[in-house]
């Protein structure tokens, strides 16, 4: 082969390599130019979806403003109670919907109720945790557990109890709170708490700023039964269909002959926590929209916690 064929194989191969690498460059950059635009309309969805989760907040906050207005009592035959439709979300690029609940959260047992205004343990509302959890077929020693989690102080409480030296000898180690919860997702962390056992008890409790009363009108058949030890699973049926229509008639009376006086001051029939959950849709892009509200003695609406995809 003569030298000047040589030179053209070897232009032939180098034009080659040449036109093989820009090729990949340019896929490569056309690859991540698709990546880059996707990004960034999910992150444009997911602000927008947010909104208009907000906008839905907004809108309930007037529900709930409404309702205190036109009745002194809550329970489950009222607007806010119902779920809300499915609603779209329009514009001109994209389509979705967004649909969710409002739960007053007084039907549930307040666990910073196990503390009082000293730091102390309140044996009454220990109690009623230890009859939730007796209802619901958990070991009821996780009250005392709870209670320690949450106390001011550093020693177990006795015979059910635990404090930094059963936590710190944990792997990964760490301590207890020793402080009201803001989340009730907090309990996962209590020694020989399973998911199984947390997913069980978690639709009846909740953290609330405080101490709290249980709205009877709205509360869920195992904290009705925990109110007092001699209530019996049917005598909870009778107390759930006595308030169906539109809550009890007369609280008190109802009450009064089968639950302990000391155990009275604790009922209310009205609410001032709820908790909206809102999943908004917009194209590809799913929400889960928490936030808790407080509606104060006027009227006043306001969000005290909010969540992205958590409880």
């Amino acid at each position: 082969m003569s030298p000047r064929s040589r030179q053209r194989g070897v232009a032939l191969i180098t034009a080659i390599l040449i036109t093989a690498l820009v090729s990949s460059v340019a896929l490569s950059l056309a690859w991540d130019n698709a990546l880059d635009m996707r990004r960034t309309m999910t992150l444009l969805y997911r602000d927008q979806a947010v909104h208009v989760a907000m906008g839905a907040e907004s809108w309930v906050q007037s529900i709930l403003r409404d309702d205190l207005r036109e009745t002194d009592t809550d329970h489950l035959g009222e607007i806010w109670a119902s779920d809300l439709p499915p609603l779209p979300v329009q514009s001109e690029a994209v389509q979705g919907e967004l649909f969710g609940t409002i739960e007053d959260l007084q039907g549930r047992f307040n666990v910073n109720n196990l503390i009082d205004q000293n730091g102390e343990i309140d044996e009454l509302a220990l109690e009623q945790l230890r009859r939730l959890l007796q209802v619901l077929e958990i070991d009821p020693r996780f009250a005392g557990i709870a209670a320690d989690w949450i106390d001011s102080n550093l020693e177990a409480g006795f015979p059910d109890g635990a404090e930094d030296a059963i936590y710190t000898g944990f792997i990964p180690a760490y301590r207890t709170a020793n402080v009201t919860l803001s989340n009730v997702s907090e309990l996962a962390a209590l020694e020989g708490m399973d998911k199984a056992t947390f997913d069980t008890l978690l639709p009846h409790i909740v953290a609330l700023p405080g101490h709290t009363g249980i709205n009877v009108n709205t509360a869920t058949a195992e904290v009705l039964q925990s109110l007092d030890e001699n209530l019996t699973a049917s005598d909870v049926e009778g107390l759930i269909s006595e308030r169906e229509e539109g809550g009890f008639a007369d609280v008190q009376n109802t009450f009064s002959t089968i639950v302990s006086p000391e155990v009275l001051p604790s009922i209310e029939e009205t609410s001032s926590y709820f908790q909206l959950k809102v999943v908004v849709q917009i194209a590809t892009v799913r929400i889960f929209y928490f936030s808790t509200l407080q509606r104060g003695p006027q009227g006043d609406v306001v969000p005290i916690l909010r969540s992205l995809g958590t409880t």
